[in-house]
């Protein structure tokens, strides 16, 4: 036990200036960009002078945990990865290169080391709960430091999943450079009186945020004189609580949220206006492996538990939609969780979901993770449904005007780059990276452009399977409402369908900007929203509810 594994593994997990206080995502890729060119423990010296430095420290892997945390090196970076909302993504990638024996930079000798320390610590999983998991923190009770034994038991674990990310983790090339800005696009002279340059925007780290996104690696944001900084953020709930609290100064939501906010459904009451949608279709169900030829049709899905990313999403709505038209009660025949997307992957991989309707780089995650297989994509429910948009407050709107027209004007300009299929894949390379969704190239390019496995030994060529069209059709808005009503959601007496559609989805200044951009939008402001099992009228919300609880006896 005496390898440079153990000082590895250890520096790895504990080594204090690794990650920053700031730092929100940690994966395989933030490992190799972290450590490249820098000592694998983080510290203030390089790879040459690491030895010199481990002299005269415990060979003991448990002491040298122990040894190391009494110096205060390891309690910080317990806490701060026990609170890092990436945890369970990365456990999730961990888990797979485990499973596929990937450990392609560890000596044997060193492969069983990891192993034995994985053995001693009763598995992966429980070696990851006690590094980074609650435990982390309780660990640092007085309760839990005065028992020898568990302390004992908890450092051989911690030292196990420690291993895991050091064998995993090491870089054997440089990371990769971020594209460079989009020249294809003629510079417009930035717009006058501007009141702001400088902006924050908070985003998920999905698919559905494409245009948000890429307008910053591919210059859509500069094209119009703002300087945006991305702030990646860790749930839907995240976006809502920062958007009140004034920490941003817009928004990726998904598109029922500037309604619900507006309402004040699930939250304080805060105006929020919906300026474009970012992405129409681009959702999926997956199901868990270990379902695979059991799931045909809605009614199959009784007794699951699936997850969605919030209350007030498309997400959960097409859900219960899909189930009721199948016969089954979404409050009674199913478990429906609210998870954030990054979640998902682990707590598939753990077994703790059988299925979740999410974004499609999520669930695209799934098949290329072998833990999961598509069973339906939304677009099949409903071809062309709205997913997420870019909002902003109203407040923040009052104040900022021009501003808003510009950062609107440069999404929906970036929005139609996006839209078109020869960009897809210089698209994905774009938003790949750490900074953005921190997903493998291939999974992005599967879902922007179409051509993806569905993880029952199936090929697919499906060019709309995601679209980016930014046009906020008020109807979108009117069956929001009518199923925020029907799911109980809202109250009927809110259920204003008119002055929602028309207050909060800012159609008309949508298509003025996109006619200055040259774009060809819609001159109508709603349609007939045809869905899988129905067709909507939005002159006759009231009706539609009334003809689906008759038709689908829930």
């Amino acid at each position: 036990m005496t390898s440079n594994l153990i000082e590895q593994m250890v520096a790895s997990a504990i080594g204090n200036n690794s990650i920053s206080a700031q730092t929100s995502d940690y994966s395989v890729a933030q490992i190799n960009n972290n450590l490249w060119n820098a000592c694998p423990c983080g510290a203030d010296h390089n790879a040459d002078q690491h030895q010199s430095v481990m002299e005269g420290m415990p060979t003991d892997p448990v002491e040298l945990v122990n040894d190391l945390m009494r110096m205060g090196h390891y309690s910080d970076r317990a806490q701060l990865m026990a609170q890092s909302w990436e945890t369970n993504a990365m456990k999730a990638d961990l888990w797979q290169l485990l499973e596929q024996g990937s450990l392609s930079h560890a000596s044997e000798s060193q492969k069983r080391i990891c192993y034995d320390l994985i053995k001693m610590a009763g598995g992966v999983e429980e070696a990851f709960n006690a590094a980074f998991g609650p435990q982390a923190q309780e660990f640092f009770t007085d309760t839990l430091q005065s028992s020898t034994f568990r302390r004992r038991e908890f450092l051989i674990k911690v030292a196990a999943a420690a291993a895991v990310v050091t064998l995993t983790g090491c870089p054997s090339t440089p990371p990769t450079e971020t594209p460079s800005k989009a020249t294809t696009n003629t510079p417009n002279t930035p717009p006058a009186g501007v009141e702001k340059t400088n902006l924050k925007v908070g985003f998920l780290p999905i698919t559905c945020a494409t245009p948000i996104i890429m307008s910053e690696p591919l210059g859509f944001y500069t094209k119009y004189g703002l300087k945006v900084e991305l702030v990646k953020m860790p749930s839907w709930a995240a976006i809502r609580d920062s958007a009140i609290a004034g920490e941003l100064d817009a928004y990726h939501m998904l598109s029922p949220m500037p309604i619900s906010m507006s309402l004040g459904l699930g939250s304080t009451a805060f105006p929020i206006k919906l300026a474009s949608i970012e992405n129409i279709n681009g959702q999926s169900i997956s199901v868990a492996n270990q379902h695979l030829g059991k799931v045909k049709e809605a009614k199959d899905f009784k007794g699951f538990s699936i997850g969605v990313p919030f209350a007030f999403s498309m997400h959960n709505l097409l859900l219960r939609y899909y189930l009721a038209a199948g016969g089954l009660d979404p409050d009674k025949d199913v478990q429906i969780q609210v998870i954030p997307p990054p979640d998902a992957i682990a707590k598939m991989t753990a077994g703790q979901l059988d299925a979740f309707l999410l974004p499609d780089n999520v669930v695209q995650r799934s098949v290329f993770n072998k833990i999961g297989f598509i069973h339906l994509l939304t677009k099949d429910i409903w071809s062309g449904h709205p997913c997420c948009a870019f909002a902003a407050s109203q407040k923040w709107i009052d104040t900022n005007p021009n501003t808003y027209r510009a950062i609107n004007k440069a999404i929906i300009d970036g929005a139609g780059y996006a839209n078109d299929p020869k960009h897809r894949e210089e698209i994905a390379k774009a938003i790949a990276g750490k900074n953005y969704l921190n997903q493998p190239e291939p999974v992005l390019k599967a879902v922007l452009t179409g051509k993806f496995e569905d993880g029952q030994g199936n090929t697919f060529d499906i060019p709309d399977r995601v679209g980016f069209d930014p046009y906020p059709w008020k109807s979108f808005a009117k069956w929001i409402s009518s199923q925020f009503v029907r799911w109980d959601l809202m109250p009927k007496d809110k259920a204003d369908y008119k002055t929602i559609a028309e207050q909060i989805y800012q159609t008309d200044l949508a298509r003025e900007l996109a006619k200055e951009l040259g774009q060809t939008p819609p001159t109508e402001t709603e349609r007939i929203e045809k869905l899988k099992y129905d067709s909507f009228d939005p002159a006759k919300p009231e009706a539609y509810i009334e003809e689906q609880i008759k038709q689908f006896k829930v």
